[in-house]
């Protein structure tokens, strides 16, 4: 194992890392997406939320949420986007919205969040449940939009340079676990030398140490797929080669929920765990991760 040591306010469920300025920002499911600070990815704390209250058409869309989960951030021109889901244990009706500020920084003069409101919602019979969002660039310089948990699996759509779904394109389906529940959630595509990996967690998450989260990845030439793991088996079909388990870890359980963050020509896997030292409190974790083959190595 090679994870990085971690310190300080490291609870952590379906974590996403970006960096301004040379401080590490940390967002995830949390109460009104609340973010941590880090100057070496390894010391954690707390340093602010987006939002004060959550916005008012969360509660109007989706009675009875709470936090806001599973968040994706990129930059985009002279702004940073936040997409997070709106949605309550169990069920489809859900949403992605979009909140966007010129800055991460609370001491900033451009640290302003402004909630642009659902870019997408759900409900029981339309194919999909509307969380997990996820932001890929293609090689051409276009944005594609990630989802997708249990109910249909994971879908793609072309963004709007707005950073809103053009919702005549397409939608492709780009995983599945061909089964009721469909147990496959938390997309993630990075590209790298040609290819484009779609990171996505399999099985059950927030079960504490019973958790049966585990990562698995597939890869494909186009943004779009079909993606195939490491015995071809199509994504969208089943397939999915495991990337990191609960039975790689003696301590820890139900890892899953991965992001990947990259510099210096350097990739991390960023997800979350279950501590079976602590009752099964979600922890961060930071994994690097190398090519062999064309295919991540832990």
């Amino acid at each position: 194992m090679n994870l990085l040591q971690v310190s300080g306010a490291v609870w952590a469920h379906d974590p996403v890392i970006v960096k301004e300025h040379g401080v590490y920002f940390r967002f995830q499911t949390s109460d009104l997406l609340t973010f941590f600070t880090s100057t070496d990815l390894s010391r954690w704390e707390r340093t602010g939320s987006v939002f004060k209250k959550n916005p008012e058409w969360c509660g109007e869309k989706i009675p009875g949420c709470s936090n806001l989960w599973a968040p994706e951030v990129v930059r985009r021109g002279n702004e940073w986007r936040v997409y997070y889901s709106v949605s309550t244990f169990g069920s489809c009706r859900s949403a992605i919205g979009l909140a966007v500020s010129k800055s991460l920084d609370p001491s900033s003069a451009d640290y302003v969040w402004t909630d642009k409101g659902p870019v997408l919602f759900s409900e029981e019979g339309c194919g999909f449940n509307a969380i997990d969002p996820a932001v890929v660039r293609d090689e051409h310089g276009g944005d594609w939009f990630l989802w997708g948990s249990f109910w249909g699996g994971l879908k793609m759509q072309r963004l709007e340079k707005d950073g809103r779904r053009a919702e005549n394109s397409p939608v492709y389906s780009v995983a599945s676990r061909c089964s009721e529940p469909n147990p496959v959630e938390g997309g993630y595509v990075f590209f790298h030398e040609g290819w484009y990996y779609l990171f996505a967690s399999h099985d059950f998450c927030c079960r504490g140490t019973a958790s049966t989260y585990h990562i698995v990845v597939g890869r494909s030439r186009s943004v779009t797929g079909p993606y195939l793991d490491m015995d071809d088996v199509d994504m969208s079909k089943g397939g999915g080669t495991t990337l990191r388990d609960g039975f790689s870890f003696d301590r820890w359980a139900g890892p899953g929920h991965n992001s990947v963050f990259a510099e210096e020509g350097k990739q991390y896997l960023v997800y979350h765990a279950y501590d079976r030292e602590r009752e099964g409190t979600p922890q961060l974790m930071i994994e690097p991760f190398t090519w062999k083959d064309g295919w991540p190595v832990l």
